[in-house]
This record gives structure tokens, C-alpha cells and sequence, in this order.
């Protein structure tokens, strides 16, 4: 574990080799899952927004859950987003390769929202839980959603860390994420010269 600021992260979002491949995953990370994306208090408004301007663009069957069950659900840490048969997002659409992309975030990029998506989700697969005062960041590999990722990450000599850059300074600001990357690359150090004794 490593500290930046009052921040502690596992090793291995330093050292681990990471980069998105939706061409391989098909997104499962917006489909594969027990649970919906955890949310904040705060991002509640923000969805409910969202939800009412995307919705008639969704599936009926995303539209139907909402109906029946609400687009949040309380669990025992929080907030999350209501899924589809305990399954996909509600906000998800599907493209002409049968690839799962989130509503909000093409809503964003065609300039219709000025909200990204949640913060948990634009973090994946590093997930942030407040204990004592400290946030705890871990990264959570799930094989049958991120290995695609790790394996393009290796093919392209793509860190975590730098993959999740404009997630992080989302999240902590450009100063912090400065003294993060110093920190990964004592960390990255660390591990070669292990690895070579």
C-alpha cells in the first residue's frame, strides 16, 4: 500500500498494466455484475436529470425496471444504479456490434449533458471506500471483465495509473495526481529492483 495525501492505494494500481479494449469486452463492465455502479449522495440529482432526458432513447426494458424499481437503490454502503434483471446498466445502449456504451457518456461527448458518467464507473476497475477519516482505493479485477483490458495494457505498455488519469484528476485534481504518478513510479522501481535480486 502507498499514501498520497489522505489517500491510501494498493500497490497494484501502480504497477498493474491496463487500457480499455471495448472492441474485445463488448463493455461488460456496464453488463457483468451483481450489483449497479455505486453512486454519491450528490450524483443522485445529476442521474435523475439524465434519466429524463435519455430515457425514451433507452430500451423499454431498461424503462420498465425504473418504472418498477426506481433508478437508485439503497444498499448497505450506499447508492447505486438500478441494472436490468440484476444485470446491465439502465443506462445502457447497444451498438451495431452488440457493444454495451453508456447513455450519459455519449450524451456528454455529443455536448446534450456537461456530466461525464459516475465517478465509480469512469474509476473502474479502481474502487474508493471511506474508512476513518481515509479514502482506500483498491483496484478490483474481475477475470471476465478486465482481462481483455490487462491484456491490451500489456501489449501496449499501458499502466492503470495512467489510463485512469483523467478519472483521478476528475476526482483528486492535477496536483494530486502529479504526486500520485511520482509515487507509482517509486513503486514501479521498487518492484524491478525486487524483481531483479
Amino acid at each position: 500500500m502507498f499514501r498520497v495525501r489522505n489517500t491510501i492505494l494498493s500497490d497494484d494500481i501502480a504497477t498493474a498494466k491496463f487500457a480499455c479494449d471495448l472492441a474485445r469486452c463488448k463493455g461488460a463492465c456496464c453488463v457483468v455484475g451483481d450489483a449497479g455502479a455505486p453512486v454519491a449522495p450528490e450524483e443522485v440529482p445529476v442521474l435523475r436529470k439524465s434519466w429524463e432526458l435519455l430515457k425514451e432513447e433507452l430500451p423499454e426494458k431498461a424503462r420498465q425496471t425504473v418504472s418498477n424499481g426506481g433508478l437508485i437503490q439503497k444498499n448497505a454502503d450506499g447508492y447505486e444504479i438500478n441494472c436490468v434483471d440484476g444485470a446491465e446498466c439502465v443506462f445502457v445502449q447497444y451498438d451495431d456490434e452488440g457493444v454495451a456504451h453508456c447513455a450519459i457518456q455519449q450524451a456528454f461527448f455529443e455536448g446534450r449533458l456537461t456530466w461525464e458518467k459516475p465517478l465509480s464507473c469512469h474509476l473502474f476497475p479502481v474502487r474508493l471506500k471511506k474508512i476513518a477519516g481515509f479514502v482506500y482505493a483498491n483496484y478490483e479485477y474481475v477475470p471476465s471483465i478486465c482481462s481483455t483490458a490487462c491484456r491490451r495494457g500489456e501489449e501496449e505498455s499501458i499502466y492503470l495509473s495512467d489510463f485512469l488519469e483523467t478519472a483521478l484528476v476528475r476526482r483528486y485534481g492535477r496536483k494530486w495526481y502529479e504526486e500520485f504518478c511520482e509515487r507509482c513510479e517509486e513503486i514501479r522501481i521498487k518492484q524491478m529492483q525486487s524483481e531483479s535480486v
